[in-house]
């Protein structure tokens, strides 16, 4: 644990970035529940959940497609409400995971992306494993204490208030939109 604590002190000395770019990810991987809620979840009295999301995630993931970023919802859930955001977003879902690292493993296989060209953003302790595997591990400001220690970048926004939207920006830039630089890149 001490060496880890001076690797993170020193890591900021020779990764200059606190962010990453759109010239450093070929994908991102969204948790659900958390990272584009708020984490809470509403029962009415036939057992059916609501949650509420941010519009403005909604805006910076379709700004991520639009730049040709291929999108992905992972979650451990297997809840009717997380696939409708997915069909909403016009963005593939795999849910109900019990191992959401060997599901991101598979998936990038899949889509020919390096794992270390991933931006993955998780709040809870189920995501570690796959903050293992991504090259850009993103905690939501809101995340348990073992997250944000694990991640390479945390937002300022909790999740599920723009959390996401945020890290289109980063990507992006404040107005989502895809730099000329990175433009005529294709992506995978």
């Amino acid at each position: 644990p001490h060496d880890l604590a001076r690797a993170r002190a020193l890591a900021p000395l020779l990764d200059p970035s606190p962010y990453p770019t759109r010239t450093d990810v070929d994908a991102v991987v969204l948790d659900f529940d958390g990272t584009q809620t708020d984490d809470r979840v509403l029962i009415d009295s036939d057992g059916r959940e609501i949650v509420a999301v941010h519009r403005g995630d909604g805006l910076g993931i379709a700004a991520l497609r639009r730049a040709g970023l291929p999108v992905l919802i992972l979650s451990t859930e297997q809840n009717p409400v997380v696939a409708a955001r997915a069909r909403k977003l016009q963005v593939p879902v795999l849910h109900g995971i019990d191992r959401k690292d060997l599901a991101l493993k598979q998936w990038c296989e899949e889509q020919s992306v390096a794992p270390d060209r991933v931006l993955y953003v998780g709040n809870d302790v189920n995501d570690l494993a796959c903050f293992g595997l991504a090259g850009w591990p993103v905690a939501v400001a809101n995340a348990h204490d073992s997250v944000r220690a694990a991640a390479r970048a945390v937002t300022t926004n909790p999740g599920g208030s723009g959390a996401i939207r945020e890290i289109a920006a980063w990507l992006l830039g404040p107005t989502l939109t895809v730099p000329t630089d990175v433009s005529a890149t294709p992506t995978k």
